[in-house]
């Protein structure tokens, strides 16, 4: 074991092409990269309009368990089979959202993937990239010092100052900033009132940068904002404050997708970043619906277990961007059945057959959802070197039960040579046509009926329990012609309940609902639950703490 290299060190060696070489395989001429050093560019708008009316690729969305410590590898299998596809003779384009750097000095430590099943320049997609998250940070604080400078200006609009829904993001985990005062220190700052911070993926920008179609449709989106409420209850809009315009400005590069390359030179597609636990979760419209028009397969993903990111995918992204998924694939590994059977982690090592069935159920839950949107599912079993033929073999009869295949893939250690197998099923699902995908609910089911319909039908809950505050809000913003939009939840992703430490497949549980918000120019009404922060914080021991720069100038510490 000595010699095995890590994810860094793999990534290091690449031997990656000049980004206009990758473009060439998808037929983007130079002159339509806007490249961003040697080895990533920006896609330029003027090509991807040019695309429009070109027949589409087959969809595959690459989902997973809820999380455990042990490690899934969704991003890992999700490069991994687009690498496969490739491999097999299938133009395939991989899409992936871009890295925030909260997780990454939180507790994740990077988001490219790993092994030999990798997208590069990695250090780069986990640090500041091409700009966009600073870029959406911007422009959403942009509109936070308007806000407040209209009401240091007179207030025209009439504001009520108890009232605004516009907080403040920043992308890094910082619990202190959680909630805060402003204006303090005299007249001259303003009028002080209560205030807060988010993270930057779980931001309303963020998520419209996501799911709009091109730059015309991003400022109407902006200007569709609601920042607050006047005394009357009334709401006031991004472009009653006129930042639309500024803030469509900032946004303007971000808004064009980057290209960047696997270790096997393929193509992946990596724009934005919304978190799955307390945002939609999925990587842009725009970079999923430009790779249908340029490759035969696209493989995305979507953030966390099937539970939170998959549904989202499928009742937001899927709904607004009209897409229809060919097949999903479900990751999982033998060592996170043995936890959700049980076992602690320092015992994953030791053969467990029993514990690995009892933790399946999770697992079963899984392919059970994503078949209640019509899609054919296959599961991918990342594999680690402790997994025993037994263990294995366990997972795979119990899937064969539910109607579904299992197979055993080594891409981080062989890449595309080891999900080979994988490929090949994913082409027979694609193409047979069985996927008859439709959303959970319809348009025109009240919103709370949507959230029961989530809480009941996906997370098996018994209940669902909000106070007649949060009931009246939802009936109001019905009446204010908001009801046909989908809902969004933030909830734990470490259990199918709100409780994170709730392992396995619970049932007839009680979802609590804390918060709602409306984003109304993304879209959606975001539903808060349980203890779910929409600004992390860090851990005890923070990955930051062993991120450096060695001796020969690389980073340590990402992986």
């Amino acid at each position: 074991m000595a010699d095995v290299k890590s994810d860094i060190e793999i990534a290091r060696a690449a031997n990656k092409k000049p980004i206009m070489d990758i473009g060439a395989k998808l037929g983007i001429p130079s002159e339509s990269l806007l490249p961003y050093g040697h080895d990533k560019a920006k896609i330029s708008a003027e090509f991807i309009a040019a695309q429009k009316g070109k027949k589409d690729g087959k969809l595959i969305l690459v989902t997973a368990i809820n999380p455990t410590p042990a490690g899934e590898g969704k991003t890992t299998t999700t490069v991994g089979l687009g690498d496969g596809l490739n491999r097999i003779g299938k133009k395939a384009v991989i899409c992936i959202r871009e890295a925030s750097l909260g997780p990454c000095f939180g507790v994740k430590g990077g988001a490219a993937g790993g092994g030999y099943a990798q997208v590069v320049p990695m250090e780069d997609m986990n640090l500041h990239f091409t700009g966009d998250f600073h870029a959406i940070t911007s422009a959403h604080n942009l509109l936070s010092a308007m806000i407040d400078n209209h009401i240091y200006w007179g207030n025209d609009l009439g504001i009520d100052m108890r009232r605004v829904a516009w907080r403040r993001v920043m992308d890094m985990n910082d619990r202190a900033l959680r909630e805060i005062v402003c204006s303090l220190g005299g007249v001259a700052n303003g009028f002080p009132r209560e205030a807060g911070f988010d993270i930057t993926v779980a931001s309303e920008v963020m998520a419209i940068l996501c799911l709009a179609n091109d730059l015309e449709d991003l400022e109407k989106r902006l200007g569709d904002i609601i920042v607050g409420y006047r005394r009357d209850k009334t709401p006031v809009y991004c472009r009653d404050i006129k930042a639309d315009g500024a803030m469509a400005v900032l946004l303007k590069d971000a808004m064009q997708p980057n290209l960047v390359q696997t270790l096997e030179n393929n193509p992946a597609f990596v724009h934005g970043g919304p978190f799955a636990n307390i945002a939609h979760g999925c990587n842009s419209v725009v970079a999923t619906t430009t790779a249908l028009k340029l490759g035969e397969y696209v493989v995305t993903e979507a953030g966390f277990g099937a539970d939170l990111g998959a549904e989202k995918f499928f009742d937001i992204k899927c709904r607004k961007a009209g897409l229809k998924p060919d097949a999903a694939v479900i990751v999982a590994t033998v060592r996170a059945m043995k936890m959700n059977g049980g076992v602690k982690k320092d015992d994953l090592g030791t053969e467990n057959v029993e514990a690995v069935k009892q933790g399946c159920a999770n697992l079963g839950r899984h392919i059970q959802n994503v078949k209640k949107f019509g899609v054919p599912v296959v599961v991918g079993i990342n594999h680690f070197i402790s997994d025993t033929e037994a263990e294995i073999q366990a997972v795979m009869d119990y899937v064969a039960t539910l109607g579904a295949t299992a197979i055993v893939c080594r891409h981080w250690a062989h890449g595309s040579a080891g999900i080979e197998e994988l490929a090949h099923k994913v082409v027979e699902l694609a193409e047979s046509g069985a996927s008859q995908f439709a959303p959970l609910y319809a348009d025109e089911m009240p919103l709370f009926e949507k959230i029961e319909t989530i809480a009941k039908s996906i997370y098996h809950a018994s209940d669902v329990i909000a106070d007649k505050s949060v009931r009246d809000q939802l009936r109001q913003w019905e009446e204010q012609g908001y009801g046909h939009l989908p809902v969004c939840m933030a909830k734990t992703q470490y259990s199918f309940s709100t409780d994170p430490n709730l392992r396995g497949a619970p049932s007839d549980h009680t979802v609590p609902i804390r918060e709602v918000r409306l984003s109304a120019g993304a879209g959606f009404i975001v539903v808060i639950t349980g203890a779910i922060m929409t600004m992390p914080g860090l851990p005890r021991a923070p990955s930051s703490e062993k991120i450096h720069l060695n001796e020969a100038g690389y980073i340590e510490g990402l992986f």
